[in-house]
């Protein structure tokens, strides 16, 4: 897999079926500049995560406010590719690193207090769902390839040389120093390690799901405002990593059937 440019604005994607779907980039496991924070008004959250994920997130946000740091200790003694970004964040001058990723749970705690409580729509879905259990088969026979088994073995070269290449494709952003433009590159070659064993088939069938996932939030989310007379102006916000935006956008905009998804319950 390619670096992708690695942006820091917003895609603001119009649906042509009423209301946007907003997908901001952000890094995982850092906790971004206020300046860098999506802003504008919105009316409902997308987390690309499952309904699970959400519940465990609230669980390990308590758990860190009792023992901090406990889950970057674990993360970095377990020696996945996590670890390394951990080791790597701890070299520069951010905010972070932090378990569970900040601006994910900054957003679902705002979200789960705001206005009595905003929608809040999981994109995965759950492995009750036979297609989706399917597609997690099919990436587990591809992990255990013996190719991709004996080429963990080179990681830390990999790993290297995809965070040098991520370097030049940090764009330009007044908010953006040196220490941040690192965090960057040093997150996208986590996410490529993390995607390098799914295969192009895999990749873009995991996206077109998402994004049907994510007009049928938007659908929802219009639906739920009939009688409001800006029902058609709704904006669903959805917090990506900055290494996926671009893939996950050229779904969006490749306009799948919306895929029903309710929100989760309260």
């Amino acid at each position: 897999m390619q670096v992708p440019e690695l942006r820091w604005e917003p895609s603001i994607i119009e649906d042509p079926l009423g209301g946007r779907i907003v997908l901001w980039p952000h890094l995982p496991c850092v906790r971004m500049p206020a300046a860098l924070r999506y802003r504008d008004k919105w009316d409902g959250l997308a987390l690309l995560f499952s309904l699970s994920d959400l519940s465990e997130w609230r669980q390990d946000e308590q758990q860190d406010k009792e023992s901090p740091g406990i889950h970057i200790e674990a993360a970095i003694a377990s020696g996945t590719v996590l670890g390394r970004l951990m080791k790597d964040l701890q070299e520069y001058d951010v905010d972070g690193p932090k378990i569970p990723d900040p601006e994910q749970v900054r957003l679902l705690l705002h979200a789960d207090n705001a206005r009595g409580g905003m929608p809040i729509y999981a994109i995965e879905p759950e492995l009750e769902d036979s297609d989706w259990m399917m597609w997690w088969e099919r990436s587990a026979d591809e992990k255990a390839r013996i190719f991709n088994l004996l080429s963990t073995l080179t990681t830390s070269r990999r790993w290297k040389k995809t965070r040098s290449s991520a370097t030049a494709k940090v764009s330009r952003n007044n908010s953006v120093d040196t220490d941040m433009g690192a965090a960057a590159a040093s997150c996208a070659a986590w996410w490529l390690e993390e995607e390098r064993t799914l295969t192009p088939e895999l990749h873009s069938e995991r996206n077109t799901r998402f994004a049907a996932r994510l007009r049928g939030s938007l659908a929802d989310l219009l639906n739920s405002r009939v009688d409001d007379a800006k029902a058609s102006e709704c904006t669903l916000l959805v917090p990506v990593h900055q290494a996926w935006l671009p893939s996950l956008e050229v779904a969006v905009t490749a306009w799948p059937d919306p895929e029903p998804v309710s929100r989760e319950a309260r």
